[in-house]
C-alpha cells in the first residue's frame, strides 16, 4: 500500500502530505523503515532530510525494479526489503522511525493489466503481490451474502446488497474477469454521479482491493510490528485516506497512548500506566491549500504521529482499534 499520488516517471514526485510529514518528525536520524516503499517518495524525502539509512518495505515485485537507477544513487543508505510491513519487526529492530502510507500507488493504478482501476479496462486482479486470489475468484467464487458483507464494510458503500445481488446474477451468464464489466454491474445499480462526485464504482473497487490484499488485517499487524521495532523515542507515521483506516490509527494510538477516554464530557481523561506511545499529533494533520492545488487527491489525507515510550510492547485486540469483522474475523 504506497502514496496514492506516487508516480513511475523519472522525475522525483513528492507524495502526499511529504512537507507536514518531515515537519512532524524533525529532526530526521538514524534508521528509518518506509513500510509502504511504493516509487520510493518518501524514502527519498527522508534520505534528504537526514536519515543515515532507510529499509523500503514493499510487496509489489515491481516497486523496486522501477526505482532501480535513482536508488543506486544512495548505495548503502537504502535497503530494499520485499515483503510485507506487518512482518518488520523480522526485517529490521531498534528503529528511529516507521512511515506508513496506506494510498494505493499510481504506478498501480496507471497499469490496466493490474486491475485496481476501472478508467482503463483489463483483467479483475488487485493483487498487490501478484500471488493468491485475485479479485475476479473473490466476485465469481463468493456469496452473495459474503460479498454485500465486503462491499458494506470495506468500502461503506449503502448500496451494497444490491451490487451483491446483481453480480451474482450477472456471473451466472459469464464469469465477470474484467474491470469494465464489474463497473458497469456497480453502476447500473446507482444513480448517475453528479459533477465533482467520484465514480460509483469508487467504493466497491475500493473493499474488492482491501479483501483481496487483507489491508486491515496487513495495517493491524502492522501497528503491532512498528511497536515492537520502534526503539524508545523512535516514531511511528501514518498517512491514511479514507475513514476506517484513519479509525483503526486513530484507536491504536490512543490506546497504546494510555488514554481510554472519559467518563463524561466534564471529567478528565483516564490515564493508563505504562503507555507504549506518545501522541505527536493530537489530532489529524491534513492538506493545505497549496497541496490540495497541487494534488486533489490529497484531500482525504490524514496524517498522525506518535513517538515510541521504553514500555514494553503488548499485545491489543483488534476489534478494540474498530477493525471490520466479517464472518466474525478480519480479512
Amino acid at each position: 500500500m504506497a502514496g496514492a499520488d506516487h508516480t513511475s516517471s523519472d522525475k522525483p514526485h513528492i507524495p502526499v502530505l511529504l512537507r507536514p510529514l518531515l515537519g512532524a518528525v524533525h529532526p530526521v536520524s538514524g534508521t528509518w523503515l518506509d513500510g509502504t516503499f511504493g516509487a520510493g517518495g518518501y524514502t527519498r524525502g527522508l534520505l534528504e532530510a537526514g536519515a543515515d539509512m532507510v529499509i523500503g518495505v514493499d510487496r509489489d515485485p515491481l516497486a523496486f525494479e522501477m526505482v532501480a537507477e535513482w536508488a543506486a544513487v544512495y548505495g548503502d543508505r537504502l535497503v530494499m526489503q520485499p515483503g510485507v510491513f506487518s512482518r518488520m519487526d523480522e526485517y529490521a529492530s531498534n528503529l528511529d522511525g516507521v512511515v506508513l502510507d496506506l494510498g494505493v500507488s499510481s504506478m498501480q493504478l496507471d497499469q490496466a493489466e493490474r486491475g485496481f482501476s476501472f478508467m482503463k479496462d483489463g483483467p479483475l486482479d488487485m493483487r498487490m503481490s501478484q500471488e493468491g486470489e485475485s479479485a475476479a475468484d473473490l466476485v465469481n467464487t463468493a456469496t452473495e451474502e459474503q460479498l454485500a458483507d465486503i462491499l458494506f464494510h470495506y468500502g461503506e458503500e449503502r448500496a451494497s446488497r444490491r451490487i451483491a445481488r446483481a453480480i451474482v446474477k450477472a456471473r451466472t451468464e459469464s464469469p465477470i474477469t474484467t474491470t469494465l464489466r464489474l463497473a458497469e454491474i456497480v453502476e447500473s445499480c446507482l444513480p448517475r454521479a453528479k459533477p465533482g462526485q467520484s465514480h460509483p464504482a469508487t467504493r466497491s473497487f475500493q473493499a474488492l482491493r482491501i479483501a483481496v490484499n487483507a489491508e486491515y488485517e496487513e495495517l493491524f499487524q502492522g501497528l503491532m510490528a512498528a511497536e515492537r521495532a520502534l526503539k524508545p523515542g523512535g516514531q511511528l507515521a501514518v498517512v491514511t485516506f479514507h475513514s476506517v483506516e484513519d479509525r483503526m490509527v486513530k484507536r491504536f494510538f490512543q490506546s497504546r497512548a494510555g488514554k481510554t477516554g472519559r467518563a463524561n464530557r466534564y471529567a478528565p481523561e483516564i490515564q493508563q500506566d505504562q503507555p507504549q506511545f506518545t501522541l505527536k499529533t493530537r489530532k489529524a494533520i491534513g492538506p493545505d491549500p497549496q497541496e490540495l492545488q497541487d494534488n486533489p487527491r490529497a484531500r482525504s489525507a490524514k496524517l498522525r504521529v506518535a513517538v515510541r515510550t521504553d514500555a514494553p510492547a503488548g499485545e491489543i485486540d483488534a476489534r478494540a482499534i474498530g477493525m471490520p469483522m466479517i464472518g466474525g474475523k478480519a480479512r
